[in-house]
């Protein structure tokens, strides 16, 4: 393959997006919204293929001599994380045209301009250029926080655009840090570097924690349990595919070209990491509504997959890249299965939910896959995942080892606690005679008498169905998953021919 074909994962939802703008047709929009990601998941299946015999390949961008042209860059981890994530992207775009959101103007166009943010961040090989397109993926994150959710987003909104702003401008900080440094931002250069100065190490340092706030680690994860659930359910799905995956991916990334092995301070990440799996899960127990116990469990998703970097093995970074595809798929299927409950009983809170259990039989099979997923159980990837990470901790000899193990392990009692609260609140109980959605005062007067004409449409549940099969696939199949995060651990290990791919193209 031409590796000038990479700009084209940039460049066509870039022309899409200004397309969808110009030309008004709620028909092409659609067409867009699927073919767009669609488009992308066929080309990152076809690059995984790809990375079997050739492991990386790189295109630079403005005909300057190596070093100083924009690189793009692919290998399996970055092919897996494109084919992922436009998966996540076409069912959660799926679920939008189901419910209608789709037909809010300029929504599609900022979808699509967001995934091609994600995108560039994904395939880019120098951090000035990953900075801007993360600038590229939320910039129209705010915008569709506004059109889309309760009337709060208005405030949290305002909330996410500060929180934003402020770690973009210490991303930018960092970034201008490692060029003062190390002189050059490219991240082949800076992993063909025999040594690291401390003062690049302080820099590198900078930007993790930028990307750690975006990734929404404890404690500075407040922002997103807070504005997530406050967006409709489709776009708190979306958003849980994308914005803090990819900053997880540049934390793998970066921290892989730069560091060979765990550096001295890498003990900080490992209470970051285990603040995150608890105290997350903890603070689940103090929600009242159906997606925000989910945020607090994406929270708790983030401090899982960064035992990779924390161990920073093989096997470390496999099982964590496992854990980070299985927790696109199981969020994304959980918090679309609750958008077509509240699309259909008009609330996502405890206290107006009961007995759906036995009123919803599909949504009910949907929710139990999907829970036993987050705590990882059986018949779900989720216990690939959790194993996978536990292997991991055990194979380290130091007390690092049983601390992890011991967080994964907590971490799956307390949430098994949570979503039990979840699920006695809402799915189990006496059935509903009455509904009172969020839109109008409940009081204590019954509202709405509730008939049998009331149920989940199909075409509501149908998104959620995709995502929750795949996990169950991924159980079956396990295998078929862990061959290609091994490749991907070997090439973030192994950084020889991601440098020759980057450098001498």
């Amino acid at each position: 393959m031409n590796p000038a074909l990479l700009l084209l994962i940039i460049a066509v939802p870039l022309g899409a997006s200004a397309l969808s703008t110009i030309v008004r047709s709620r028909l092409l929009d659609r067409i867009l919204l699927i073919g767009i990601p669609g488009f992308v998941a066929v080309f990152g299946i076809v690059l995984l293929a790809l990375h079997t015999r050739e492991p990386v390949i790189a295109h630079s961008v403005g005909g300057f001599v190596d070093g100083l042209a924009i690189p793009f860059a692919s290998d399996t981890f970055a092919a897996l994380l494109l084919t992922i994530t436009s998966i996540g992207a076409l069912v959660c775009s799926w679920f939008l045209i189901a419910t209608g959101e789709d037909q809010y103007r300029f929504v599609p166009a900022l979808i699509i301009m967001m995934l091609a943010g994600v995108y560039g961040a994904i395939l880019t090989g120098d951090l000035f250029n990953l900075f801007v397109f993360v600038e590229v993926m939320v910039l129209p994150s705010y915008a569709l926080i506004a059109v889309t959710g309760t009337w709060r987003r208005l405030g949290v909104g305002r909330m996410f655009v500060m929180v934003n702003l402020l770690t973009s401008t210490i991303l930018l900080i960092g970034v201008g840090f490692v060029y003062g440094a190390l002189g050059s931002v490219n991240l082949a250069i800076i992993a063909e570097m025999p040594e690291i100065p401390p003062a690049g190490q302080l820099a590198v340092g900078i930007v993790l924690v930028a990307l750690c706030v975006k990734a929404g680690v404890v404690p500075v994860h407040g922002w997103l349990v807070r504005s997530y659930p406050n967006t409709s359910a489709g776009m708190m799905a979306l958003f849980s595919a994308l914005h803090s995956k990819v900053a997880l991916y540049a934390i793998y990334r970066v921290y892989s070209s730069v560091f060979e092995e765990p550096p001295a301070w890498s003990w900080v990440v490992a209470v970051i990491v285990v603040l995150t799996i608890v105290t997350s899960g903890l603070s689940a127990f103090g929600e009242i509504r159906v997606r925000n116990v989910f945020a607090f469990q994406m929270v708790s998703g983030v401090g899982h997959i960064l035992i990779g970097v924390v161990l920073m093995t093989a096997v470390a970074l496999s099982a964590g890249t496992f854990y980070l595809v299985h927790h696109i798929i199981t969020m994304a299927g959980l918090l679309l299965t609750m958008g077509a409950v509240e699309q259909t009983y008009g609330t996502g809170a405890f206290k107006k939910l009961s007995g759906l259990a036995g009123r919803e039989r599909w949504a009910t099979v949907l929710m139990v896959l999907g829970l036993f997923s987050l705590i990882g159980l059986p018949i779900t990837s989720g216990v690939w995942g959790k194993i996978g990470l536990i292997r991991a901790s055990a194979a380290d000899e130091s007390v690092l080892g049983p601390v992890l193990i011991g967080a994964v392990v907590l971490g799956s009692i307390i949430s098994l606690l949570a979503l039990q609260r979840l699920w006695a609140n809402s799915f189990w109980g006496e059935p509903m005679t009455h509904y009172h959605p969020d839109s109008v005062s409940t009081g204590r007067a019954p509202l709405t008498a509730l008939d049998d004409s009331v149920r989940i449409r199909t075409k509501l549940l149908l998104p959620g169905t995709v995502m929750i099969a795949l996990s169950v696939g991924l159980f079956l199949f396990p295998d078929v998953l862990f061959t290609v995060t091994e490749r991907a651990a070997a090439d973030l290990m192994d950084t020889a021919p991601y440098i020759e791919a980057v450098l001498t193209q």
